[in-house]
């Protein structure tokens, strides 16, 4: 069965995201830093983030209604926290306090608009399945769940185990890359992932965990058919992978791959992007929406970020999308 077609369409679909808070700091320079040098930034940008804030508040511009679990500290930095959440439109129920440093990164993007960056976990890494148990019911109310990897493998285990005990579907974005356990072919985590979201990078470290030939620097879906039909055995129902400026490419078994060129748009900075790829695939399945319909939509999401400085006030609402594709 094709993933699209497990659940009946839905106007308004819930999704719950396992997600993280970061105070995100950004710096444009005009090339990415070599080791032990200091450049001058054209630009400097502090906003709220962090992958799961970046996937609920890109879901909930598209129309979904968004719960989740997001977990901050007690200093200074948590205060941005339930500000950013009402100006998304998230219930503050979301968030969850611990005592300690609330997660930060910093970034850099060059005047290409291609970005490397680090984050700090801060209380993101002390999310846990008692955490995650308190919240059950409104995991398996959910139309989909999402997850992605700046929370650690314990929270999302429990997490997936919830939602696919109720019959709910799953989405992992693997991202900042671990392994998900101590082998692939045994992960908890993707026996339980309905869809699985990597970019090419991920792709490739993957592919080097699981003995299979690299498939960096390529777009084409031969490059990455073994690497798909091996991650497709251990678990996920569907397997997208992105590939920057040559789109994306979707694997189900049974099923010739899909391909979702990307929109010719010109980046200003691709923070962010991914995140917004995966919201609106998130929001176009639950939707839904036939396959190739929902790559497009995330398509058009992550052409949008791109276009902008920064990702917060970036992930697109539906009236930016629809402009977009006109």
């Amino acid at each position: 069965m094709s993933v699209e077609m497990s659940v009946s369409m839905a106007a308004n679909p819930a999704l719950f995201v396992l997600g993280s808070f970061v105070v995100a700091c950004s710096a444009t320079v005009a090339r990415l830093p070599r080791a032990g040098e200091s450049l001058e930034a054209q630009a400097f940008l502090v906003e709220p983030g962090g992958k799961g804030l970046n996937l609920a508040v890109g879901a909930r511009r598209l129309g979904a209604a968004v719960d989740g679990l997001l977990a901050i500290g007690d200093d200074a930095l948590a205060a941005l926290a339930g500000p950013a959440l009402d100006r998304a439109g998230l219930p503050a129920a979301m968030l969850h306090g611990f005592p300690g440093p609330t997660g930060a990164g910093i970034g850099f993007t060059d005047a290409a608009g291609e970005n490397c960056l680090a984050v700090h976990p801060g209380a993101n890494a002390r999310l846990g399945p008692a955490e995650v148990g308190r919240v059950a019911d409104r995991i398996a109310r959910a139309d989909l769940v999402l997850a992605q990897f700046e929370v650690g493998d314990a929270a999302i285990a429990e997490t997936f185990r919830i939602a696919r005990a109720a019959g709910v579907r799953t989405l992992l974005n693997p991202s900042p890359f671990r392994m998900p356990g101590q082998e692939i072919r045994a992960s908890k985590i993707l026996a339980a992932t309905t869809i699985l979201v990597v970019n090419a990078v991920e792709a490739a470290a993957f592919a080097a965990a699981l003995g299979l030939d690299s498939p960096e620097g390529r777009t084409e879906p031969d490059a990455f058919g073994a690497l798909a039909e091996a991650l497709l055995a251990c678990g996920p129902a569907l397997v997208v992978v992105t590939v920057g400026a040559g789109g994306a490419l979707a694997f189900q078994a049974g099923h010739p791959a899909l391909v979702q060129p990307a929109f010719p748009v010109a980046a200003v900075d691709t923070l962010g992007a991914g995140d917004a790829f995966t919201a609106g695939l998130a929001v176009g399945l639950a939707e839904g929406r036939p396959l190739a319909e929902s790559l497009r939509l995330a398509a058009a999401c992550g052409a949008c970020v791109v276009r902008r400085k920064g990702v917060f006030d970036a992930l697109p609402d539906r009236d930016a999308v629809a402009a977009l594709l006109a």
